[in-house]
């Protein structure tokens, strides 16, 4: 036999009533199932805990020293519990998430808003990251989730699909791109381009189209931020090569966006998990909103 809590709820109980009788009736249990809880919680403690005959209950020199350190115990156990449970009902809780800086400023706000208002105990940590980068930070538990682009097969990462994002020219109003409705990568080789680093995953899908058609282009200037290539292709410098959701930055309405024809410049995106690992209530939330979230925004995009 071994202590469990109804040895330690027969206890405190005890100590607070001071009789059988009306402490079983507070557990709900009948009086020698709560007699033998005592006598088996002395027995495995190997000492006398209540002093009792037919009149009263008393306790002893160590039950005195024991009872009041199980009652907080078990306070501080059920107020863990409670937390617990209340995490459960997507109440309360945190979540880290790793993302695309694009889909962070284009597609989350929204989302983000209706959580706020459903669960607003809920609080989102969010990580700007390249794609690799993202993958990674998954892997190493540092974030619950990513959402983002798993371009290379990884039996370590679970891949839930969302949509299906293409890159497009961003160019400015009124330039002779805006009479096409799509456009070639050979069209724009020839352009000055503003190009991401090198550490970005949309810069790789471009340097690889790129060399496919056996062309090595050099940009014009490189910068670290979707948000500075936009800057810089309002200021007249050149075309930048993007996910068309980054125009959702511009709200200046300067700027237009046409789809590359290039099947090496689509991309799956898609939430990215640990193979194996749960994820907790509040994390669970917020997957759910970005799911919702993204099937309501294909759906609206599809009946335009």
């Amino acid at each position: 036999m071994s202590i469990d809590l109804r040895h330690l709820q027969a206890l405190v109980s005890a100590a607070s009533y001071r009789s059988f009788t009306r402490a079983a009736r507070s557990l709900n249990i009948s009086q020698p199932t709560f007699t033998v809880q005592i006598r088996q919680l002395e027995t495995e403690l190997g000492v006398r805990l209540l002093d009792r005959n037919t009149r009263s209950v008393q306790l002893t020199r160590v039950g005195r020293d024991l009872a009041p350190v199980v009652e907080r115990l078990l306070r501080e156990l059920n107020s863990v519990l409670d937390s617990t449970r209340e995490a459960s009902l997507s109440k309360s809780g945190s979540v880290k998430a790793a993302v695309l800086p694009s889909l962070a400023a284009a597609i989350l706000p929204p989302i983000l808003s209706r959580l706020r208002k459903e669960h607003p105990g809920v609080t989102v940590y969010l990580r700007e990251a390249p794609a690799r980068r993202i993958v990674s930070l998954v892997k190493s538990a540092e974030v619950d989730f990513g959402i983002g682009w798993a371009r290379d097969r990884d039996s370590e990462v679970q891949f839930t699909p969302l949509f299906r994002d293409r890159l497009c020219a961003i160019f400015s109003a009124g330039g002779k791109l805006e009479r096409k409705r799509t456009v070639l990568l050979r069209e724009l080789a020839s352009l000055p381009l503003i190009l991401t680093d090198r550490e970005s995953s949309v810069r790789a899908m471009v340097d690889d189209a790129f060399e496919a058609m056996g062309r090595c282009v050099q940009p014009v200037c490189e910068v670290t931020h979707m948000s500075t290539a936009l800057a810089l292709v309002r200021a007249g410098l050149g075309v930048t090569i993007l996910p068309g959701l980054v125009l959702e930055m511009d709200s200046g309405l300067r700027l237009r966006a046409r789809p590359v024809r290039d099947p090496d410049l689509v991309r799956q995106i898609g939430i990215i998990q640990a193979a194996g690992r749960s994820l907790s209530p509040a994390a669970t939330v917020l997957f759910r909103a970005i799911s919702a979230g993204c099937r309501e925004t294909r759906a609206s995009a599809g009946s335009k």
